[in-house]
């Protein structure tokens, strides 16, 4: 039996995102930085990033979100985010707008400023990361100007009615690892939209003091993304950045949160590598005891990465329900609400379980 719904359970929400939906998206993120490989579909009225799978039990059918086998909850109205018209533009160059920065979700324009990482070195690489294949495939630029960000936006606020900008970097070799470049896209873009939330995320930079700075170019918030706080899990899934001491993380936290202020700070952390899912949780409020909100989100296997090749599986539904209902609550208790960041990945919300249950 199928039931309409305006929301979702966060069982069925934490389903989906790990085993996916059959559905004709247009507007997909493939490859590139970072943990997802999604479809963006509209659930229930939540933007949502979920894989796109052939043999997914779910389906989105004449706007239902579907179960093969049926379900007794209510679920919900299920729709397709339309592909944007931005998307149609191009340079005076040539270089297509697509290949400068997307859509994610329904309102978010998102795009890595810089596509090639230092740590890509097959001993160093980030198990879930595809950050260069992307580049390799030629769907997107080796480097974006600040002036090609600013134009994108401008488009894309105008033609979508896109509401915020991320932007992220492949780490740098120089002591701002990356982020000086995305303090230079971000004054170009606040400079012709002054009022267009940004968020930026890059590692912990070795030099604080390039936190203030892109506060002063226009940042709203940023994403200094750890994914696991366990130091056996970093040395087995991310080897190049576990040589970054915890220490430095949680110095860059507090700057930030200084910074920027409280909940205008966040950080992933991946479900289903491994970690103890108490010490998980336990560290997710600390987290929040800083300021900074854990944007918990499941592991997936995503296609051009070390962990697809060696067949690393997703986590189950149930492990997902579990540590998001427990995150949830912490955040709910200190009045810590994803959308309060204003821009990034906690503000959007698709990639994660949180917003469905108050986070």
């Amino acid at each position: 039996m199928t039931v309409t719904s305006e929301r979702v359970s966060v069982a069925v929400r934490a389903d989906l995102a790990v085993r996916g939906v059959r559905v004709a998206a247009p507007v997909v993120r493939s490859k590139g930085a970072g943990p997802t490989d999604d479809g963006h579909v509209l659930v229930g009225g939540f933007p949502m990033a979920i894989p796109l799978d052939s043999s997914s039990p779910w389906s989105i059918v004449d706007g239902m979100l579907l179960h093969d086998a049926g379900i007794e909850e209510a679920v919900a109205l299920g729709a397709a985010i339309q592909r944007p018209k931005f998307y149609d533009l191009a340079t005076a160059e040539g270089i297509s707008y697509m290949q400068l920065a997307r859509l994610h979700g329904s309102s978010v324009l998102a795009t890595t400023v810089v596509q090639t990482c230092i740590r890509y070195a097959e001993a160093d690489r980030c198990r879930f990361c595809s950050i260069e294949e992307s580049l390799n495939a030629g769907a997107t630029t080796r480097v974006k100007t600040p002036a090609q960000i600013a134009e994108v936006a401008q488009a894309a606020v105008r033609l979508d009615g896109v509401s915020q900008l991320l932007m992220t970097t492949g780490t740098a070799a120089t002591a701002d690892r990356g982020a000086r470049h995305l303090a230079r896209c971000a004054a170009a873009v606040h400079a012709v939209l002054p009022e267009l939330p940004i968020q930026v995320q890059c590692e912990p930079p070795a030099d604080l003091g390039v936190l203030s700075e892109l506060r002063a170019a226009g940042v709203t918030a940023v994403g200094i993304h750890v994914e696991s706080l366990d130091e056996d899990v970093r040395r087995r899934w991310m080897p190049g950045k576990a040589t970054v001491p915890m220490a430095e993380y949680e110095a860059a936290w507090r700057e930030a949160a200084r910074v920027f202020g409280w909940n205008r700070v966040s950080t992933y952390i991946l479900v289903g590598l491994g970690e103890d899912p108490d010490q998980l949780v336990a560290g997710c409020e600390r987290l929040i005891d800083m300021g900074v909100y854990p944007f918990v989100v499941p592991f997936r296997p995503i296609a051009g990465t070390l962990a697809d090749r060696d067949g690393a599986v997703a986590p189950s539904t149930e492990l997902l329900v579990d540590i998001t209902e427990r995150v949830a609550a912490l955040l709910r208790s200190s009045n810590m609400v994803g959308a309060d960041q204003g821009a990034g990945c906690a503000a959007c919300g698709a990639c994660s379980a949180l917003a469905v249950v108050g986070g």
